[in-house]
């Protein structure tokens, strides 16, 4: 088992606390937190054991999970990484891509794993149908979400936006060409709500807008591509799939056919996979434990969340 220890122990540092505690892959050493207050009432109530020094868990541990706020991430992975630990970096990697580009050159050189925490890579909708989802040429995405003061520190799109960015470039295999966006401050003193246009040289567009002032939550997310319709429902864990084809010279009674001008039918038909119950929080911390053990790449690197924070930063700067 490899030893982990938890830097943050806010909202989401207290869930891979949990999770690390149930998994059968980590041994989970402790945890630490800049806030003594809070880590004492962490340890207090849930039974972790508590550093009271960074540099002593550290010390302690194969693998650092680093689930503090942004600001902190670039200090805290340099740390763990000068002294030869696997990082697990939750999202955005870091608060600036220089910062970034940094960490990943020290993992280089220090011969260390690193993986960043886009869980909604490993949501089982978007699992379910990633491989059916193949040169889409037209992407929208809406997430929504109702007011919460966490995370109002920074712009929506680092917030909740940047989600949708890394799903979008992990399926279109094409460099950005241009970027048009916008967003408004209306609770926040960054943006609570913003809507980005990415074009893609290969021509994919993709329309994404977030909001974290809204009266309902959405995180939806529907694919165009040649002959198939997909969309993803991240938050209720949901997916469709519409294909067409050619039509057969005798359709049956049921069969759904269209015919454009030109007078050629295709067929419509559902294909829509089974999705299977996960955690996503849980497979994303264990699937970077398979490829420690294994030496293989991590399915989120540090050059997709690199990648993604460059994006997001390029849409906040049309602002």
């Amino acid at each position: 088992m490899l030893k982990v220890g938890v830097l943050g122990a806010g909202h989401l540092g207290k869930i891979h606390l949990r999770l690390l505690k149930q998994s059968e892959l980590y041994e989970l050493v402790g945890f630490y937190d800049a806030d003594e207050s809070n880590a004492k009432k962490v340890e207090a109530e849930f039974g972790y054991t508590y550093f009271n020094s960074l540099e002593k868990l550290i010390d302690s541990v194969d693998v650092v999970d680093i689930v503090t706020p942004t600001l902190s991430h670039y200090d805290c992975a340099k740390q763990a990484i000068s002294k030869g630990k696997h990082i697990f970096i939750e999202k955005p990697i870091t608060n600036t891509v220089e910062e970034a580009e940094t960490i990943r050159t020290l993992v280089a050189e220090h011969g260390v794993k690193g993986q960043v925490g886009h869980v909604e890579r490993f949501n089982p909708a978007f699992k379910a149908v990633k491989d059916q989802i193949n040169t889409p040429m037209f992407i929208e995405a809406h997430r929504l979400a109702e007011f919460n003061p966490r995370g109002t520190d920074v712009p929506v799109v680092l917030d909740l936006m940047i989600h949708d960015i890394d799903i979008i470039l992990s399926v279109v295999n094409s460099k950005v060409k241009q970027i048009s966006a916008s967003g408004v401050s209306v609770i926040s003193d960054t943006p609570d709500i913003a809507n980005a246009r990415i074009e893609f040289t290969n021509g994919c567009v993709a329309n994404l807008t977030a909001s974290r002032i809204s009266l309902k939550n959405m995180r939806k997310t529907r694919f165009f591509q040649k002959d198939a319709y997909i969309s993803v429902d991240f938050l209720e864990k949901k997916c469709e799939v519409v294909k067409m084809k050619d039509a057969p010279e005798e359709p049956g009674d049921f069969d759904m056919i269209l015919q454009n001008a030109e007078g050629v039918k295709k067929q419509i038909y559902f294909d829509n996979p089974t999705i299977p119950n996960n955690n996503a929080i849980l497979e994303e911390l264990e699937t970077f434990a398979h490829a420690i053990k294994t030496n293989t790449k991590p399915i989120v690197t540090l050059h997709d969340g690199t990648e993604a924070l460059r994006v997001a930063n390029m849409i906040i700067d049309q602002f």
